[in-house]
């Protein structure tokens, strides 16, 4: 098999390259994709992220290390194992970031990546519910809609925090996301709008395009200093597909790197060790892994309706199971948050390093039944964390997931940003606009009060918001993967382009960024092409 390029990932990101780069009926692509196709009901219906995560038809199941920061504890690390990857199982969020971040990656001497840059490619695939507005646009593949059903006690919250400052905002994505507001989402009539429906299919039509799933990519192939190709197992039978023009990664932050490593590009000395054949020194792959972790508080309250009392009733169960058969609305529409919050934490700072996830539901720990009274979670993850950690493979065997470790709250500023979180939370639930719910503190619980308990308990609640970035990252220094191109250091004819590549962690939700990497990419692509 022959190809001008090869997509290893069909995920976020490789299901916009697909559709691209097959719009040159000139080119031949190829898209391998490890996991199934994404026709799975739970998929579709926004609540069936619950049942999405931690199933081996459409998650990776991977886990991290013991986390030092987290009193030793190991997380659950879902990644979406099939056709539009994550954005098959994510929080449907809708979310850009800042226009510092992106005026942060070009100040860091990546060119053509501050925010007047990229902007561009946020609004090229957009598709929003209101296109009035001077940063968004309508008529593209990414859907983004308003939430189609609304909580009073999530109302009630956004009331509260105005006493506190944090204003209403009616958009989170012109560049500054500071203020509250309910999330828009990534749905089209209260169904999951993921990259396979936004991009992918559409593009299969095309003849130029081959979508394999089931392929387990296994190497690139290398020729000197050039990647010619793909190995890749499928139904027990190993292949291999040659790329005329480029091998392009987009297997995400955990999986890009794996690939490398296994293909022999990576730390000499550790490659070595594992008998991997070593065919370029790169020493930032699988380095500066970022990702949000969130610390999630819970209040019981009264006198208002929450989604606890409903699933824990047959007849809720039964009526929301009608409503959204009949109108695609109600709580199994929902995204998994729903109201949000960014704010400070210091007022001195430029921008928001907080952002609140409040939810009308609650749970000892996510997986668990809902309690069985009516209780909000209110979660809030530090977005720029100083704490940084590395992923790398530690076999030659191919199925074997690689060691992940974050080190969360390895820092002290990771460390005092937690506590403040906890603070925070406390006194929002403190507002009068509250009071006539009679907000009790359940997690932490407020027995807590030290600052050393608080970051004590921060280690046992806190838990990841599936955010892993910068594995490959972006830039000219000597732990630099890729450059302003996103073209590996080194090696010809590759590419990653996924959320690998960011050399910081945005300042909210990854996957639209993703999609926008993805889009920038490709005229990139396209353009060395001609």
């Amino acid at each position: 098999m022959e190809f001008d390029y090869i997509i290893v990932g069909g995920g976020t990101a490789g299901c916009v390259l697909a559709n691209r780069l097959s719009a040159n009926p000139k080119v031949s692509v190829l898209l391998l994709e490890a996991g199934k196709s994404d026709n799975y009901h739970w998929v579709h219906v926004p609540i069936g992220y619950l049942y999405c995560i931690g199933n081996p038809r459409t998650d990776w199941m991977m886990k991290t290390a013991p986390e030092p920061g987290l009193n030793g504890r190991t997380l659950s690390y879902p990644r979406g194992k099939l056709l539009g990857g994550c954005s098959s199982v994510n929080g449907m969020i809708y979310m850009r970031g800042q226009a510092a971040d992106y005026d942060g990656w070009r100040q860091m001497g990546n060119a053509g990546w501050g925010w007047d840059d990229v902007l561009p490619y946020f609004l090229k695939s957009e598709d929003h519910h209101d296109p009035d507005q001077p940063h968004h646009r309508a008529g593209g593949e990414w859907k983004v809609a308003r939430q189609r059903l609304r909580w009073e006690v999530l109302e009630t919250v956004q009331q509260g925090a105005k006493e506190f400052g944090i204003e209403p905002t009616a958009d989170f994505n012109g560049g500054t996301n500071e203020g509250s507001g309910f999330f828009e989402v990534n749905q089209k009539n209260g169904v999951r709008w993921n990259t396979t429906k936004a991009f992918l299919r559409p593009a299969m039509k095309r003849k130029n395009l081959k979508v394999m799933t089931g392929a387990y990519s296994r190497r690139i192939m290398i020729e000197g200093k050039r990647a010619v190709g793909v190995e890749f197992e499928r139904d027990t039978q190993v292949s291999q597909a040659k790329a005329r023009a480029e091998v392009i990664l987009a297997a995400g932050a955990i999986n890009s790197p794996k690939l490398l490593e296994l293909s022999g590009i990576g730390q000499a000395d550790r490659l070595a060790n594992l008998g991997v054949p070593v065919h370029h020194e790169l020493k930032g792959v699988g380095e500066n892994l970022q990702d949000h972790l969130q610390i999630r508080t819970v209040y019981k309250v009264s006198g208002t309706k929450t989604l606890n009392e409903t699933v824990n009733s047959l007849w809720g169960k039964i009526r929301i199971g009608l409503e959204y058969a009949t109108t695609q609305s109600g709580p199994l529409s929902m995204a998994p948050s729903q109201f949000g919050m960014f704010t400070k934490s210091d007022p001195s700072l430029e921008t928001p390093d907080l952002e609140y996830h409040v939810q009308p539901l609650s749970t000892d720990k996510l997986g668990d039944p809902l309690h069985p009274f009516p209780a909000i979670t209110v979660s809030v993850c530090n977005l720029r964390p100083e704490s940084v950690g590395h992923t790398h493979i530690n076999d030659r065997d191919v199925t074997l997931q690689p060691d992940i470790r974050l080190n969360y709250l390895s820092t002290e500023r990771d460390r005092m940003v937690a506590v403040q979180s906890i603070k925070q939370a406390r006194q929002l639930m403190t507002a009068k606009a509250l009071r006539r719910y009679a907000p009790e503190e359940m997690l932490p619980g407020t027995h807590i009060a030290s600052d050393e308990d608080l970051l004590r308990e921060a280690g046992n609640i806190a838990t990841t918001i599936f955010h892993p970035v910068g594995t490959c990252k972006m830039g000219s220094d000597d732990k630099a993967v890729v450059d302003a191109q996103l073209k590996v250091h080194g090696i010809e004819g590759l590419r990653v382009v996924d959320a690998s590549i960011m050399p910081k962690i945005v300042s909210g939700n990854t996957a639209s960024p993703v999609i926008m990497i993805a889009e920038k990419a490709s005229e990139m692509i396209l353009s060395d092409a001609r």
